[in-house]
């Protein structure tokens, strides 16, 4: 059961640092901090990918999926906004 309170203690404080961090960056900035997130979403898949098969539990294999679903859904809206910027400095 600690094992458990210490995960969700690490969880919870990782989503406020995430959240603050976030926060704090200037609008300017955030399309290249995406491009630099889907490369750490990239080793997100790899790592998911690795959870969902490695059939140890079904908890693992769940979250594994869940996490590769997310990832993913990070990587191409990522794309998809750093593609949409490259085509505002291109001429017409």
């Amino acid at each position: 059961m600690e094992e458990w309170v210490m995960y969700l203690t690490v969880f919870v404080l990782s989503m406020f640092v995430g959240f603050e961090v976030i926060t704090k960056v200037p609008p300017t900035l955030h399309t290249p901090l995406m491009s630099g997130s889907n490369a750490i979403s990239g080793i997100t898949i790899v790592g998911a990918l690795i959870s969902a098969g490695s059939g140890h539990s079904t908890l693992t294999t769940l979250l594994g999926f869940i996490a590769l679903v997310f990832a993913t859904i990070n990587v191409v809206g990522g794309f998809l906004v750093t593609h949409r910027m490259l085509e505002m400095f291109k001429r017409k």
